[in-house]
């Protein structure tokens, strides 16, 4: 990531900033909202037993959780922006490392149907498969934030509540590591047919072919192999 926008290391550092407020945050808001429900009982045990109103902590903990609340969306919308940004110049600078690379290929290369389904992937992902890896660690990162937080929280209620709720991540922390997986081999099995088909329906609607496809009366085999191609995709999925 460095090595692709060396320029850009001060946003990743900003990113993995907000990327910490926001995982720390959401237990923040618990703790302050649960502290309200604590001032709100004792202000209303107080005026039962002297008559007195009390008003003053209730209203630090209401503002102190409107500006969690506020700190949280300021957070996620940074990290909305540095997404986009992140995109743009990552997807721009991936796509000119792969044009440089292809320059120094052979004619035998291009040849190579494999080597050919591997650069047609990079190029075809370059402007989100990077930042999605990145993306994915850092929200990776946040969710485990989030969840110690909550366990440090959850601790002195009980230590099973931890348990628990460390528990009750696992199951989709394995679906998605089993499906993650599973969508990433159907993707790289597909390559040569979307391919394929690509080159079908380029030859059926670009003009410079479109003089054979009628002269030789191409067009409906054309047609049923490109929709039988995406047919078998369809089905792959």
């Amino acid at each position: 990531m460095f090595k692709a926008i060396p320029r850009q290391a001060s946003m990743l550092l900003g990113l993995a900033l907000l990327t910490l407020v926001a995982g720390v945050l959401p237990a923040a808001i618990a703790y302050v909202g649960a502290q309200i429900v604590d001032a709100v009982i004792h202000a209303a045990d107080l005026h039962r037993h002297t008559g007195t109103t009390l008003f003053t902590p209730v209203v630090k903990y209401v503002g102190l959780e409107a500006v969690a609340v506020a700190a949280m969306a300021m957070a996620q919308r940074g990290i909305s922006l540095a997404q986009s940004l992140l995109r743009a110049q990552l997807g721009q600078r991936v796509n000119v490392m792969i044009l440089e690379k292809a320059l120094t290929l052979d004619l035998t290369q291009f040849e190579d149907s494999e080597f050919y389904d591997k650069l047609t992937r990079a190029r075809r992902e370059a402007s989100s498969r990077p930042l999605s890896l990145v993306m994915r660690t850092f929200g990776l990162l946040q969710n485990a934030i989030s969840l110690v937080s909550f366990g440090g929280l959850l601790i002195r209620f009980s230590p099973w509540a931890v348990v628990l709720l460390v528990l009750a991540g696992l199951p989709a922390f394995l679906a998605e590591a089993k499906f993650s997986g599973e969508a990433f081999r159907l993707f790289r099995w597909r390559a040569p047919e979307s391919r394929m088909q690509i080159y079908l329906e380029s030859v059926l609607a670009r003009e410079d072919t479109a003089k054979e496809v009628k002269l030789f009366e191409l067009a409906s085999w054309i047609a049923t192999a490109t929709y039988s191609r995406a047919c078998t995709a369809r089905t792959a999925i």
